[in-house]
């Protein structure tokens, strides 16, 4: 079946519940045996590098320093012997060229100019032909079909667009699919609660933490959000859809199912929460080639350790990436998925990122297992963490508000009962007053390191 249509197929959930729809943007890809899709991982490796190899003077430097041509690369196995890519190598290659020596083609060959965010220094800069910005939607397709989105939806992305690559690939995502698409930028958050009213909407893509929020203004303004058709939310941008506290938060808040979707927009959009929702993601391995390497050493790790994620994107010829690291915590989960999809599974999604551990008192900490103890209090509506390791000794500091009508102090202790448990840390956490805490719409920064 073509990747442009849906094939669906009933399975029965793991929780025995009845019969339930799995959808698949291709159901044959999907589900092809694991030696089938290396030897396809192969074959577009192949390809990649037969056109980029001399043309592209970034992927060419790369096989040249570690003494390769195209032609010794032809399988998965064979990229170990190539050296890695960093962002800041690709920030470096945005400066030597008035586009990037990363770019395969003449500028007249781009139609699509995005960059990341910038939030953590320079923005980088990427660069799509049509043919590419065709293989992003494509690769949406995988995601929105896997949260079961299908043709017969009504899908709103809440935001303005603006330079960031994430939403204009979803918004092609959907068109893949034939949903119908609502853009909801240029609004505040009451207008956007009764525009998705207004037009049923029964499927949404944003971040986490906007998830939470709309919720909250509904509350806060007496807006009944069951007049909202919604079935299915997709999220994107920050761990919280696989956290299981803060992604049981978002399902009770608007009664829909919550999926999980990583992606970068240097690499792709290349994992994606399935139906069957075991706990995790899966690759795209169609589209990808993922490896899970040691941060430190770059030595592959053992199947069910945890690892960086480092990829390969087969499918922008104009803009690849070759071995990628890409920062994030995972890992492999080899149990067959009850989806019945073959692709890599990432048990939890990305754990975290590398750069984003700290130690506190000899205990390796991720903002998402932070974030998944605080959410798991019912009376929390916000909060900020603070690591304050200018200290003697470092110190974990818990900014929490909470709703209305709770008491605040109560549930500071059942926070810092709940670190104790989980952790063995016994953090400092405050009752603040509401409104104290700042709100997100897009990537939220409530980690702070002192």
């Amino acid at each position: 079946m073509g990747g442009h249509r849906l094939g669906l197929r009933p399975a029965w959930d793991v929780m025995h519940t009845g019969l339930v729809t799995i959808t698949f943007f291709d159901h044959e890809i999907e589900t092809l045996p694991t030696a089938r899709l290396r030897e396809l991982q192969g074959s577009k490796l192949t390809a990649l590098l037969d056109q980029t190899y001399g043309s592209n003077r970034f992927v060419t430097a790369k096989l040249d320093a570690a003494g390769a041509s195209a032609g010794d690369v032809r399988t998965v196995q064979d990229l170990a012997g190539l050296p890695f890519t960093t962002k800041a190598e690709l920030l470096a290659a945005q400066v030597e060229h008035p586009l990037s020596t990363n770019c395969t083609f003449p500028e007249t060959a781009y139609t699509r100019i995005h960059q990341t965010s910038g939030t953590t220094g320079t923005p980088l800069r990427v660069f799509d032909t049509a043919e590419s910005w065709d293989w992003w939607g494509h690769c949406w397709g995988f995601v929105l079909a896997g949260a079961g989105l299908t043709s017969e939806d009504r899908f709103f992305i809440p935001f303005s667009f603006g330079p960031f690559i994430g939403f204009w690939a979803a918004l092609g995502g959907a068109e893949k699919v034939g949903a119908l698409m609502i853009p909801g930028g240029g609004r505040t958050s009451s207008q956007r609660l009764q525009l998705m009213a207004d037009l049923g909407v029964t499927a949404m893509a944003c971040t986490p933490t906007y998830a939470l929020r709309l919720a909250e203004v509904a509350r806060e303004e007496g807006f009944d959000v069951s007049t909202i058709p919604i079935r299915l939310t997709v999220h994107a941008g920050e761990p919280g859809a696989s956290v299981p506290a803060t992604k049981a938060r978002i399902e009770t808040a608007w009664g829909a199912k919550c999926y999980d979707h990583a992606g970068a927009s240097e690499v792709g959009a290349h994992s994606f929460e399935c139906q069957a929702q075991p706990g995790g993601t899966h690759a795209i391995d169609s589209e990808f080639i993922v490896e899970v390497v040691d941060p430190a050493t770059g030595d592959p790790v053992a199947t069910g350790e945890e690892g960086e994620l480092v990829i390969t994107n087969l499918g922008r010829i104009g803009f690849p990436v070759l071995r990628y690291r890409t920062g994030d915590i995972v890992r492999v989960d080899d149990a067959p998925c009850p989806c019945g999809r073959t692709f890599t599974r990432f048990a939890g999604g990305v754990i975290g990122r590398a750069d984003d551990m700290v130690v506190v008192r000899g205990v390796n900490i991720y903002p998402a297992a932070v974030e998944n103890l605080v959410r798991a209090h019912r009376a929390v509506d916000e909060f900020r963490v603070t690591i304050a390791r200018s200290r003697e000794m470092a110190a974990i500091v818990i900014e929490v508000e909470c709703r209305d009508g709770v008491d605040g102090d109560d549930t500071a202790r059942a926070v810092r009962a709940s670190f104790e448990s989980a952790l063995g840390l016994r953090p400092e956490v405050t009752f603040v007053a509401r409104g104290t805490l700042p709100r997100f719409e897009l990537k939220a920064r409530r980690f702070i390191i002192e």
